[in-house]
């Protein structure tokens, strides 16, 4: 345990910086998820209003330093490259 006052604030403050990670790991999950069910329902205007958002989410969590950009950028083609091929 942390005695020193600078370690304990850092500790408290990898804390509410882990939790806000997680939570805007866990909704840019989420909107890939709809996306592909989507893509399994064969509904490919609903396919491409998922990835309109998901894609707006994605942006936000690279913004915020969640999401390195060519992580981003990798996961945005592979949702394009899997709506492109339902046609």
């Amino acid at each position: 345990m942390a005695n020193i006052k600078s370690a304990k604030k850092r500790i408290l403050v990898t804390e509410v910086r882990t939790a806000r990670n997680k939570a805007i790991k866990s909704e840019v999950k989420t909107m890939i998820k709809k996306v592909y069910a989507a893509i399994e329902a064969n509904d490919k205007e609903a396919a491409k209003e998922a990835f309109k958002a998901a894609v707006s989410t994605m942006n936000k969590a690279t913004s915020k330093g969640v999401y390195h950009k060519n992580t981003t950028s990798r996961k945005i083609s592979r949702l394009q490259k899997a709506i492109n091929e339902m046609a």
